[in-house]
């Protein structure tokens, strides 16, 4: 990088700092200050934390490499983004009525303690399988292609890179709480969108123009069925991305992240009232359609300059080009001084805001359902450090998990997904029927759960068995392997989420309904007419007017690219 880019990288690093200090001078002596920003975030900046902190380094890296690898497919994940809304309109008012700070606290509200401890475990371990080494990896991989470095005092740079930006990432994190991850994400947000559009510009003009890119990339058939890498909706016989699999698979994986997940749920508690959380939410679906164009076009622009070239994206050892290096390859060979630091700002704000968010959900999750759990007296002081001691211990699992992470996918967002999908349908069954149907008890919850965890984690076992020692010798195929290796994983999402239903449905109907009182205000019908007018004065014909704006723009975008 030239003198110019390191200059504008210091001047983003010094606001940044200067937002941090500010954040620690504000008083955080308790577990909502720490955790939820003392529950006073305006729609601004609730919008802004949801999107940079799901725009993080599957997205630089992932989205734009599985662009590179395979065109649209994976688009599906993105436009799903339109649940935010289901988020803001449905799920906001019952967890604003609850009064908690994590999701599970939650589901301990509306079935029972097991409940809380199960969603716990599961989510700390999605984090560590997914977030955290996923980030972390990026991270590595991403200032290794744009620094142009590869070792640096006999030391591999991807680890320096990696390792580096988790400790620059935890110390603001630590000591600013929520607050440094709400207000560094109103800084980030502009920058990064602001850096991801020069890129797709200056790569569309380097290639020729969008119908260049189209022309290129629809020539390249993905299957035997004659589709190619523009098509979204593929033919229902494609063994990795079948239209009916995508949008079921999508729609499973969208609904848990953007309604249920700890990690985007907890900028939404955040807000000061139902209109902040629910406007916040409808901005963040707005920006939400963005990342196709910012982050998967790109991608696709990097793979047709590699046609139309000959030679663009790095190789990998077999000789292939390294579709995950798609995105920094852009910023180092087509961006001018000034510009590319720009960019490094922006790819610093996603991969930073991503882990901020990561380790505030974490610490939350650790400190709000284990330890306080068992230590119920506990000096709310005390349990920010415990907070901050947790985060440490999942960063360090997640790093350890970055080489089999490695052996498992070929392309980071692909194997982003296809863990969640198998983690997404248990969490998502527990809290559809927990919101709709009056009559799902403690132990059907529980039970959806529990079924949920064995058949994800025995399917992801299966996953990493299988791809690291391969079939049978003799060719043979038990009926283990061809139902949790064999079979599609986005068909066994969708199946997963009808058998853990199937258990929430079968327990309740055998065990004794909810005390009515107990769950009032926390499932359809039962909440008091005081509390449905408060939610009733919360939105006006605006907030449903926008609404209406993104599901169309979603609409056009899938008759755009069937």
């Amino acid at each position: 990088m030239a003198l110019l880019d390191w200059i504008v990288v210091a001047i983003f690093a010094l606001a940044l700092i200067g937002i941090i200090v500010w954040v620690m001078k504000q008083k955080q002596n308790n577990a909502d200050d720490y955790f939820l920003g003392g529950k006073d975030a305006t729609w601004i900046a609730i919008g802004a934390s949801i999107f940079a902190s799901n725009i993080g380094s599957e997205h630089l890296i992932g989205l734009a490499g599985s662009g590179a690898a395979s065109g649209m497919a994976m688009a599906h994940w993105e436009i799903q983004g339109w649940m935010i809304l289901l988020l803001g309109w449905v799920f906001v008012p019952f967890y604003s009525r609850s009064m908690v700070i994590t999701m599970p606290q939650f589901l301990e509200k509306r079935y029972n303690p097991a409940s809380r401890t199960i969603l716990s475990v599961i989510s700390l371990i999605s984090y560590v399988l997914t977030k955290v080494a996923v980030t972390v990896y990026a991270g590595g991989l991403v200032f290794q292609q744009v620094f142009g470095i590869e070792s640096l005092w006999g030391i591999d740079f991807f680890w320096i890179a990696a390792i580096g930006l988790v400790v620059i990432t935890a110390l603001y994190t630590i000591f600013g709480g929520m607050k440094s991850v709400l207000y560094t994400s109103v800084l980030q947000t502009p920058i990064l969108l602001l850096g991801s559009l020069i890129i797709l510009v200056l790569g569309l003009k380097e290639l020729g123009g969008w119908d260049q890119m189209m022309a290129i990339c629809s020539e390249v058939k993905v299957n035997e069925y004659g589709d190619s890498m523009v098509n979204l909706i593929r033919d229902n016989r494609d063994a990795q991305y079948p239209w009916l699999g995508a949008l079921i698979g999508s729609a499973v994986i969208g609904f848990w992240y953007w309604c249920t997940d700890q990690f985007i749920v907890q900028r939404v508690l955040s807000g000061r009232d139902e209109k902040q959380a629910r406007r916040g939410t409808i901005f963040g679906a707005y920006l939400k359609l963005l990342p196709v164009f910012l982050f998967l076009i790109p991608g696709m622009i990097a793979f047709a300059l590699h046609q139309q070239l000959g030679s663009f994206l790095p190789l990998t050892p077999e000789g292939l080009p390294n579709s995950d290096a798609a995105f920094p390859t852009l910023v180092a060979k087509l961006l001018p001084a000034g510009v590319k630091g720009l960019i490094v700002c922006g790819i610093l704000a996603a991969l930073m805001s991503s882990l901020a968010s990561l380790f505030n959900s974490s610490a939350a999750l650790f400190t709000i359902d284990f330890y306080q759990r068992f230590k119920p007296n506990t000096d709310p002081k005390k349990l920010v450090k415990i907070g901050q001691a947790a985060t440490v211990v999942i960063v360090i699992l997640g790093i350890l998990w970055i080489p089999v992470m490695r052996s498992v996918g070929d392309v980071l967002y692909l194997y982003l997904q296809d863990v969640q999908s198998v983690l997404a349908p248990g969490i998502a069954a527990a809290f559809l029927l927990g919101v709709t149907w009056k009559k799902a008890t403690a132990k059907g919850g529980m039970w959806g759960l529990i079924a949920g965890l064995v058949v994800g984690i025995t399917r992801l076992g299966a996953k990493v068995y299988y791809s690291n020692v391969g079939a049978a010798a003799d060719g043979s195929q038990s009926w283990f392997q061809w139902l949790f290796y064999d079979t599609n994983w986005l068909f066994f999402c969708g199946w997963m989420l009808v058998f853990c239903l199937a258990v929430i449905f079968v327990v309740s109907m055998f065990t004794p309904a909810p005390d009515p009182e107990k769950i009032k205000g926390l499932v359809f019908g039962t909440s008091t007419p005081e509390e449905r007018a408060v939610t009733r004065a919360s939105w006006d014909k605006w907030d449903v007017i926008h609404s209406c704006i993104i599901l169309g723009i979603t609409a056009a975008f899938y008759w755009y690219f069937w």
